[in-house]
């Protein structure tokens, strides 16, 4: 991604609110794609705890549809056009990149204190473990960042499966968790905008290619 590129100015009010956090220009497929499969994944997430634990308390399933809102929700931001442009621009560096992986301690310790019984062995092993993964990729050269990143998400898999006990009914929450940050937000890579945008003058990052017509070449080699 270009450093140099220009960025929308995040709107007035609480639109300027919405662009702080998705990402200034963001389309409305990538807000549809934001808001709404958040929404669906918190409500299969609770309706799954229900089916196969049954006896949490209301707050427990407050906090297990949050979570499930949040990660998913993150996951999409993260990984759009105008989330990566927005969270690495100029300014956004080691520090705030890691400062957003230290802020997700608290969900590992909100997960072990409301559904693992505060399991500090839990708690420790999969903090570590995203502390040291997300170290590992922000060190990296900027062309080694996504092989990286997912080899990191790959052991977090792993690690998941094989090391750390599933929180009851919520067997999906560390895979995604480490999808989130190690995947979606932390490798630096290039923000494609929509073909409609590339005269409005506002950022320089490429046009998403057009892929080639049958019996065309698209320029590409092989």
């Amino acid at each position: 991604m270009d450093a140099k590129q220009e960025l929308p100015n995040p709107r007035a009010g609480m639109a300027g609110v919405l662009d702080r956090f998705v990402g200034p220009g963001a389309t409305q497929a990538e807000l549809v794609l934001q808001f709404v499969l958040p929404l669906g994944a918190a409500g299969a997430a609770v309706a799954y705890s229900a089916n196969a634990i049954g006896t949490w308390t209301t707050a427990q399933y407050i906090i297990c549809a949050v979570l499930a809102f949040d990660i998913v929700g993150g996951i999409i931001t993260n990984a759009t056009s105008s989330g990566k442009r927005w969270y690495h621009r100029a300014g956004q560096g080691f520090l705030q990149h890691f400062g957003f992986v230290i802020l997700h301690l608290g969900h590992l310790a909100l997960v072990s204190w409301v559904f693992l019984g505060l399991d500090f062995s839990w708690l420790i092993v999969a903090g570590v473990y995203l502390m040291v993964a997300g170290l590992c990729i922000l060190w990296s050269p900027l062309y080694l960042q996504r092989p990286i990143a997912l080899l990191m998400y790959s052991g977090s898999v792993l690690l998941a499966l094989y090391v750390l006990a599933p929180p009851p009914g919520m067997a999906w929450f560390l895979p995604l968790f480490y999808l989130k940050l190690l995947v979606a937000h932390l490798p630096k890579e290039e923000a494609y905008r929509p073909k409609a945008e590339a005269n409005h003058g506002f950022n320089r990052t490429p046009a998403s290619p057009v892929p080639a017509k049958p019996g065309e070449s698209n320029g590409g080699v092989g």
